[in-house]
Formats: C-alpha cells, structure tokens, sequence
C-alpha cells in the first residue's frame, strides 16, 4: 500500500511548464496543496507523515506561513524541494536548517526522491514511537516507575471507595491530579467535580463559599447562591491545601463531614448533600495537629484513605518520560528548529534534585524550548549547568530538617497572622527560640 506525502506548492504551479515534480513516485502517493492555508486542510483530511514544501526560482517564499505551518505539525518530517540556485540562498537555508529533515535538488531524480522520501517516514514513524512512550498513561498520568506503579495501585483502590481521601504531597507533584484521577475513574465521573482552593478564599467568605447562602442573608445578598459543596452533589469536592484553611473555619468543615447536611448562610433547614470529599495539603498535618493549627478531629475525618504523590527526586527514572512529554504538549510554543534535548541535558536532568517537583521541570523545559538557540535543547538552556546540579545534589538530612521547620513555622505564623506570641504559645517555644528559629531559617514576616 503506498504511502501518502502532502505535496505543497509555495506558489501555484505554471500549467503552462513540465510539473516540478515527478506526478508518481514509486510507493507514495500525494495528496496536492498550492497555499500554506489549503495544507492545513489537506493534514486534518488526510494521515500524512511527509510533507515535501516546492520552493519556486521566480516567487518569494511565504516564510512565516510555512513556519507556521510546520510547528504546527511537529509529527510530520519536511522535505524541501527546490532548483540548486534557490537552495543557495541564507534565508533557505536557514530554514531547511531549522526546521526541515532534508532536501532535495531539483530536476527531481524519481528514485533518489523515493530514497529521501523513504527515511523521513522512516523517521516519522521513530518520532510517533517516541511520542507514545511519553504519553499520560494509566490514570492520566506520566511514569512508570516503582513509586509510581506504588501510586496507580493505590488509586486503583481508592477509586471504588466514597470514602474521603487526604493527598499529601509537596508543592509541584500533582496533587490535583491525582485528585482529578480518582474522580475519574470512580462511580461518580459523570456527576461535578469541584475544585476549591481553601488557601486563597478570605475568611470571612469561607462560610459562604463553601455553603452559600439566602436571599437577605446580609447585606448584597440579594439573591440565593448555592455553595460550592452544594454545587459538587453527586459528585466530588476537591479541597486543596486544606492545610491553609483557618483554625476556626475548620469546624464548620467537620460539621458537614460527620452529618453530610450543609446549611447557608442565613438558612435554618439543613440540606442533604451527597459529595464525595479529596483533601489535598503540602503541610504535615500529624505536625500541624501537633502544634495545634490543624483540629485533631477533622485530621481523622479526612484522613479515612491515605495516598502520598512521591516527589520527582524520588522517581528519577521518570524524568526522561516527564521531559518528552512536556516537549510534545508545549511543541506549538517551541522554536521551530528545536528537536528535542541533547543527551548531556537529559544526563543533567536525572541528576538533578527538583525542589520544584513537575512544576518546576515543565517550567525549565518550556523555557529552554523557547530560548534554546541549537538544534537540541543544552544543559545550559535548562539551567541546569553546575552550580544547580551542586547546589541540588548537595542536599542533606539537616536541609531537610530546615524544611519541615520551616514549614511548621510559617504555617504557625499563617494561622496566628504573624502574631509571634501566639505562633510561640502554639508551636510550645519561647518568643527568644521563636525568634532565633525565624533568622536561622531566614522567614519573612
């Protein structure tokens, strides 16, 4: 069966000559286009995975259609075409040099056409392999490793429950994620799924929010408004970073939990509501209960099932993985002459310590995809040079220590809104340790 190549004319052809190109090529078949915009419709209609771009001697080249054009479809290999005195030319070859897989000489040789043919498909399809592998895969998401394999178990599990589930993880692994996941692949998929992020509501619209509340309720009210826990029923709510919400906003929370009824704000009926809740926080809540910012009651409540995003240093073997399929999603924003990365940036990539988690990887890779100025994307456009690598691979048991007190006391002084004597009486120090813990550790207050 013969392959097909979109055969595109930078401009329309002249009748009136011998056509450019051979019409047969022995194994292929072409599917015609004569604009940049006619090709886009032709892709969309047809499975191509060669594209072969006719440059006329006597018509300028629309180069910022055809670059458009090009990184547009990242899975077709392009091959110019064109008379030797055309090929001479800087700006052709910087774009055959940025963007193209080869090209060709003409008059055109119909057996050595089929030859150059021939390895861009064969490319094409070594390229479509590669974009497989780095697709999400179970649950939606990106990796195969131990501590992976570890989570999608647990999910697996988790998804056949109503029961509530607290994720903990650090900042940037995917906590919504693995919430969106669960909801996803429970009994309840088709029914809402509510994002509600408990760090970034005011408190004094936490009630509100979360309840809604009656017409004439207080003053603006001027009409019903369902909560957003209300807004969820039959579904799920996805409470993220729990550990933010203010201590005395928390029992409103338990309340709900234990009787699963809500009453708005201003209401006296209480409302039936039947919501399936996933907690998510990066705070150590076992220390946040302990230090008294987070009820011991509600810990309990949301702490039913348990599940733990591993970070990204402990599942390294997924960064090779991660960083494709980053490089595949954000193609449309990249360069058009980036290819992929260099073997040393994927070398630096798994030595690497990522604080920052996937967030951080897919902000390095996305940079670096824009301004990389090589063919395949350095060490040194990911930032990834020296220092960082010694910076990350310097970490130490008492750098992690640092952290989690670190964590402790910002939290600490969240909850007490910066008040010192009160964050000290929490966390069971003086106001002298307190504040010596506060320079050592370099918080701002």
């Amino acid at each position: 069966m013969n392959s097909r190549a979109l055969l595109l004319y930078s401009s329309e052809p002249d009748r009136s000559h011998p056509a450019p190109l051979p019409d047969v090529i022995q194994g292929w078949q072409w599917t015609i286009a004569t604009t940049p915009a006619s090709a886009h419709q032709q892709i969309h209609h047809h499975n191509v995975q060669v594209g072969v771009i006719h440059l006329a001697s006597d018509t300028p080249v629309p180069f910022e259609q055809l670059e458009t054009l090009t990184a547009s479809y990242p899975q077709i290999e392009w091959v110019v075409a064109a008379a030797a005195d055309v090929l001479t030319a800087i700006d052709v070859g910087r774009f055959i040099a940025h963007t193209c897989f080869d090209y060709h000489t003409l008059p055109a040789d119909p057996d050595r056409l089929a030859l150059t043919l021939g390895h861009a498909w064969g490319r094409a399809q070594m390229r479509a392999r590669c974009r497989d592998t780095a697709r999400p895969g179970q649950f939606g998401m990106v990796g195969e490793s131990l501590p992976m394999q570890r989570l999608y178990a647990n999910l697996e599990k988790i998804s056949n429950s109503d029961a509530p589930v607290l994720v903990q993880g650090e900042s940037g692994t995917g906590k919504e994620l693995v919430a969106r996941a669960i909801h996803r692949h429970s009994g309840r998929a088709q029914q809402p799924y509510i994002a509600v992020n408990c760090g970034a509501i005011p408190v004094n619209l936490i009630q509100s929010e979360l309840f809604g509340y009656e017409k004439g309720a207080f003053t603006g009210a001027n009409q019903r408004k369902i909560g957003l826990i209300e807004s969820a029923n039959g579904g799920t709510v996805f409470l993220d970073e729990i550990g933010d919400l203010p201590f005395e906003s928390q029992v409103m929370l338990l309340r709900f939990l234990q009787e699963h009824c809500i009453e708005r704000v201003g209401g006296h009926t209480p409302i039936s509501v039947d919501v399936r809740v996933v907690a998510a926080t990066h705070v150590n809540l076992e220390l946040a209960v302990a230090a008294r910012s987070f009820r011991e009651d509600l810990f309990y409540r949301l702490n039913v099932l348990r599940v733990t995003v591993p970070p990204l240093r402990e599942r390294l073997d997924d960064v090779d993985l991660l960083a494709d399929w980053c490089f595949e999603v954000f193609s449309s924003e990249k360069n058009a002459h980036v290819q992929g990365f260099s073997l040393r940036a994927k070398q630096a990539m798994s030595r690497y310590g990522w604080p920052g988690n996937v967030r951080e990887l897919i902000n390095r890779v996305r940079r670096a995809m824009v301004m990389s100025e090589s063919r395949l994307i350095t060490a040194e456009d990911l930032l990834l040079d020296g220092p960082a690598l010694e910076a990350s691979c310097g970490a130490s048991l008492g750098q992690a220590r640092d952290q989690a007190e670190r964590d402790l006391i910002e939290h600490a002084l969240q909850i007490n809104k910066q008040n010192i004597t009160e964050t000290a009486r929490q966390l069971g120090l003086s106001r002298s340790t307190l504040y010596r813990l506060i320079n050592k550790l370099e918080l701002k207050q």
